[in-house]
């Protein structure tokens, strides 16, 4: 009995066959971590990592046409590309990264003429920690309609200081 063996014709075919699905499934990588994360990573802990100068609008808003390179430092720190070759530029960049995929990139660009803060430029900046919480304060719950009732434990105290104290005002 002779045994099947596969044409060497087929053979390429088979193989060029499964190479091209492989790499028609590596495009797909980025739907499935979009739709199906946990698949992809298989219980492997990626750390967020925040890279560059994180800036907010308030450090933005201390910035004045005239100043010096010395004040733009202090209003908004060291900037993390200053070049040797272009010492009138300075660039702040932040990157945020979440399970290995950049959530955040903002960049941020000072210009200086003779030293001198001339213009800036860069995307929009996130507001101040200071004024989130402003605003979270001002979105908070209503005030509690209960929080001045003082409970049936002080209304029994409240009648017995008017039994021994008629002057005496009611607990709030």
């Amino acid at each position: 009995m002779k045994s099947w063996s596969p044409r060497p014709g087929l053979r390429a075919a088979v193989a060029a066959s499964a190479a091209w699905l492989c790499v028609g499934c590596a495009q797909l990588t980025t739907p499935i971590d979009t739709w199906f994360p946990l698949i992809t990573q298989f219980g492997v802990y990626k750390l967020d990592i925040n890279q560059g100068n994180f800036l907010s609008q308030d450090m933005v808003d201390r910035l004045k046409v005239g100043q010096t390179k010395q004040q733009v430092r202090l209003a908004l720190g060291t900037p993390l590309v200053a070049s040797a070759f272009r010492d009138n530029r300075w660039d702040y960049v932040y990157n945020f990264q979440r399970r290995g995929r950049v959530v955040e990139h903002r960049l941020f660009t000072v210009y200086f003429k003779d030293d001198v803060l001339a213009r800036w430029e860069g995307d929009e900046m996130p507001q101040s920690v200071q004024e989130l919480n402003r605003l979270a304060a001002a979105r908070s719950l209503p005030e509690d309609p209960y929080g001045q009732d003082a409970g049936v434990m002080g209304k029994i105290i409240d009648f017995f200081k008017k039994v021994a104290d008629p002057a005496a005002a009611a607990t709030p």
